[in-house]
């Protein structure tokens, strides 16, 4: 019974473990992301900040504020950081051959060894290259164009062959000097790291799902042991009290009926009928609580055949034409067809507990249809009937056990609350969906859907 219950408390914590996870691999590859480029970025407008002091250009207010945040980047990481020998520049064209690393400085930072410098004409020419290696790139006019209004530009391209690239580029406005310098650091050692780190993520993921899931679902059981241990006791003990009921019940009402011949009238005569009354209404609820006891233990044995239902529900319609007849109700059939795989004596059962229940909700001179429709591979048996209806707040819970919907009919005998219970447990039993929709004032629809047989090997 419980096996439903186990696997969605299976899912519950897998889902959460699954979200840690995620949540940590997550903010594992998004902090070294955004690591690699807030370095990068400090790095290149360090180096920019170097090139304006090369050319004797004043420093913007962001380079120096990138400045302080590099020198004390650097005071930081000093005694971890083993000292490299500066390799010096050759002279260029018009003298801007000169070391485009630290000025002043005997060592330099690997992250800046990886910036490339290009001094841009006006018309966007390229002055020279100071770089001690080729060019990786030409310049990027569009991040120029807007450096030339803005001031500066900060953006990530690619280039033909998909290597990223980090670019930032400033505008000099000073006679005599390229009109803007463009930085730029190619990212592939970047996005390798990434990659790896995101392969490492996803196949420890798909590890975890395996783990977790076996986990999570030993878990639910142990969560679960004393559950099922109270429900295992539970139906044992509704199955135990329904055996022993039924004979103590059948004395009853075989005494009863022993002392009714002897009772002509009269008081005595009335009350033994509510005697009766309410032993055959306690046999019906003893032999309800067994079936609904069997049904969740998986014991009831179904035997599943042909029902062709243009000879079954006619059947099902003569059982109950006399009572409504009693009651005044007119009941039809209306499209019988189709064929469905099933349990002719529990349909019949569903059937009649729809019927019974229409017959109760529905006035005299009312009426009760049942139908049939074909829709793929389903069949849709319907039950409608134009009684008073259920209002909508009772809707979710007509299928709960021991729910009841006030009657209005006060001389229908009293129900137990299970019928539709029961039916929606034999439906599914047959592998099959139950549903009801009802409007107050204009009846209620029952519409039972089973696989047709025609889908059947």
């Amino acid at each position: 019974m419980l096996r439903g219950l186990h696997l969605r408390l299976t899912l519950l914590y897998l889902l959460a473990a699954l979200f840690l996870v995620i949540l940590i691999g997550g903010s594992s590859y998004y902090l070294l992301q955004h690591y690699f480029q807030s370095s990068t970025d400090l790095a290149l407008q360090h180096k920019m900040a170097t090139v304006f002091q090369m050319y004797g250009v004043p420093l913007p207010p962001e380079l120096i504020t990138a400045e302080h945040a590099w020198n004390a980047s650097q005071a930081r990481l000093a005694p971890f950081t083993p000292a490299i020998p500066v390799v010096q520049n050759q002279a260029g064209d018009e003298g801007e051959g000169e070391n485009m690393g630290e000025s002043g400085e005997n060592f330099y930072d690997a992250e800046l060894a990886a910036i490339f410098v290009l001094p841009i004409g006006a018309s966007g020419e390229l002055v020279n290259n100071p770089n001690p290696y080729p060019l990786p790139m030409t310049p990027n006019l569009e991040a120029g164009s807007t450096a030339l209004v803005r001031g500066y530009d900060w953006r990530t391209t690619r280039l033909v062959d998909g290597t990223p690239v980090r670019l930032l580029t400033y505008r000099l406005s000073v006679p005599g000097l390229p009109a803007w310098v463009q930085l730029g650091r190619l990212l592939n050692d970047q996005e390798r790291v990434l990659g790896k780190l995101l392969t490492g993520l996803l196949t420890l993921s798909a590890t975890s799902i395996l783990l977790l899931g076996a986990a999570s679902w030993w878990l639910a059981g142990r969560s679960l042991l004393p559950a099922q241990k109270a429900w295992d006791q539970q139906q044992t003990f509704v199955a135990n009290a329904g055996h022993e009921l039924r004979t103590p019940l059948t004395l009853i009402r075989a005494g009863v009926e022993v002392a009714m011949r002897n009772q002509t009238g009269g008081e005595q005569k009335t009350l033994f009928k509510d005697i009766l009354q309410e032993c055959d209404h306690m046999a019906r609820l003893v032999e309800d609580l067994l079936l609904l006891s069997r049904l969740d233990a998986g014991r009831l044995q179904l035997e599943h055949q042909l029902i062709v239902l243009p000879d079954f529900l006619p059947e099902i319609l003569r059982l109950v034409e006399r009572l409504a007849e009693k009651q005044e109700i007119h009941i039809g059939l209306n499209q019988a067809q189709g064929k469905v795989w099933g349990d002719p004596t529990r349909l019949r059962q569903v059937l009649l507990i729809l019927l019974d229940n229409a017959l109760r909700y529905t006035h005299a001179g009312g009426h009760i249809q049942i139908a049939t429709q074909l829709q793929g591979q389903m069949v849709h048996i319907l039950v409608i009937d134009n009684g008073h209806g259920i209002p909508a707040e009772h809707l979710p819970h007509v299928f709960e056990r021991f729910y009841q919907v006030e009657n209005t009919r006060t001389d229908e005998p009293r129900g137990n609350g299970l019928g539709l219970s029961i039916a929606k447990a034999l439906v599914e039993a047959q592998d099959g969906t139950i549903r009801l929709e009802s409007r107050v004032g204009e009846g209620t629809q029952v519409i039972l859907t089973l696989l047709g047989a025609d889908t059947q090997d």
